[in-house]
């Protein structure tokens, strides 16, 4: 199959038009022409995954975050990203990235956090455009039933194998409506609040950002990768039945807890 092709399937769901304005999605190395017999599925791009991708015979790696977010000056093994841009174009293996143009369509990755927790009458949290070009960061729906917060917190740990999670409460101990943002969504805590959510759910999340709450929601943290790892299976599905998928067991998250 024609990376082109691949690259179509993907964009049809979340095109390059949705991404943010700092982000760098979209093909990072190789050719659009090259001919794709396996692809390889990670959450970031480093040495370990594309070392991976070489030992599988893969022909091209699809990341959530993107290689490339800065302009390399040199291709010389001065920094991991340029040694990962180096062992790619000598092995012809093509790197893709889809980031927030993911995020932001419904069915990806915060829409995948909801459905992993139970809730599936979810829509955009932060919409931008209308009907069918409708898309946007985080989601924010109702669970199946209620629960407390303490039920919440170890569904949350249980559903997504969080090593740990971080949370101050809200005004209420029985949760209803829950928001989610996948990755960095502190920002987006004021647009759950404006919508009545009882919780929100997301990734990096600040000491000021738990104070500027003020009680006013049940604000829960877990780890980046952690948020967002599950991404390698939206892309399994929607490749799986065009070319042969495997997800990395490389792609890990980076951060390790000391207990």
């Amino acid at each position: 199959m024609l990376l082109q092709h691949i690259i179509d399937i993907i964009e049809s769901v979340a095109p390059l038009r949705w991404q943010e304005e700092w982000d760098n999605s979209g093909l990072q190395v190789g050719n659009r022409n090259a001919e794709i017999q396996k692809v390889l599925l990670a959450t970031d791009i480093t040495e370990s995954v594309v070392s991976e991708a070489v030992n599988l015979h893969c022909d091209l790696i699809i990341s959530h975050h993107p290689l490339l977010f800065h302009g390399l000056k040199q291709v010389c093994g001065q920094t991991p990203q340029a040694r990962c841009v180096e062992i790619a174009i000598r092995h012809n293996i093509a790197i893709y990235s889809s980031h927030t143009a993911m995020d932001s369509w419904l069915k990806g990755v915060s829409g995948r956090m909801a459905e992993k927790i139970g809730i599936t009458n979810y829509r955009i949290l932060e919409p931008v455009g209308e009907n069918e070009e409708q898309h946007g960061l985080g989601v924010i729906g109702q669970l199946q039933k209620p629960m407390s917060l303490e039920a919440l917190l170890a569904h949350i740990k249980a559903a997504f194998d969080a090593p740990v999670l971080r949370y101050v409460p809200g005004p209420t101990n029985t949760i209803r409506t829950v928001a989610l943002c996948g990755g960095a969504g502190a920002e987006f805590a004021q647009a759950a609040i404006n919508q009545a959510a009882d919780a929100f759910i997301t990734a990096d999340v600040k000491y000021h950002d738990f104070l500027d709450v003020n009680g006013s929601i049940a604000l829960i943290d877990m780890d980046h990768w952690v948020s967002e790892h599950f991404t390698r299976d939206i892309f399994k599905e929607l490749l799986s039945n065009h070319v042969q998928t495997l997800i990395s067991q490389e792609d890990k998250s980076p951060v390790r807890i000391y207990e």
